[in-house]
């Protein structure tokens, strides 16, 4: 079971662009299903956006156009490349690896973004 690590996180301004990077422990090869994860201040967590081992994705809608999710299965690395971001981006982030979608998986410890306007 691979250990996960984000970062990349940090204060921006509206409109602007982050790197979150989740580095994993372990192989990621074999690893069918991983997402990245928003939790904003009062909300439950939600899905933002998700990759499988064969390359498909899926987004929240509210991210659609902006976000970007891929993985370097070579360097064991998930990202999200976030632009044009917006106040109502702000939250902690975490990469999960596992289950699809809500069950059960293995995360990381998260790491904050937040989005001035």
């Amino acid at each position: 079971q691979v250990q996960l690590v984000e970062s990349g996180g940090g204060l921006v301004q509206a409109g602007g662009s982050l790197r979150l990077s989740c580095a994993a422990s372990g192989s990621i090869f074999s690893i069918i299903f991983m997402g990245w994860y928003r939790q904003a201040p009062g909300k439950q967590r939600e899905l933002v956006a998700s990759i499988t081992n064969s390359g498909g994705t899926n987004y929240v809608n509210s991210v659609k156009g902006r976000f970007t999710i891929s993985r370097d299965n070579a360097k064991n690395t998930l990202y999200l490349q976030m632009n044009s971001l917006k106040p109502e981006d702000t939250g902690v982030y975490y990469c999960k690896s596992g289950g699809f979608g809500y069950a059960p998986g293995t995360w990381g410890q998260g790491t904050q973004v937040t989005v001035s306007s």
